[in-house]
């Protein structure tokens, strides 16, 4: 497996999530400058990214379900 197809929907997720801050810091944002979040673009971008990487779920399967017959 490639490192490209290994990391694919993570990197998706945070591309995303950024784009979705940089909207959201354009569209909506704070115009005072006391929102630490949505004040400066590179934050909301951040913080955007890392819910959007949190969002995506993991390769990693279940614990495995035993059937007991009783």
């Amino acid at each position: 497996m490639s490192i490209f197809k290994k990391y694919f929907k993570w990197v998706l997720g945070i591309a995303a999530g950024a784009l979705a801050g940089l909207l959201y810091w354009r569209f909506i944002g704070c115009n005072s400058g006391s929102c630490p979040i949505s004040s400066n673009p590179y934050m909301s971008m951040f913080w955007f990214g890392l819910i959007g990487f949190l969002l995506v779920p993991s390769n990693k399967k279940g614990a495995k379900r035993v059937n007991r017959q009783e």
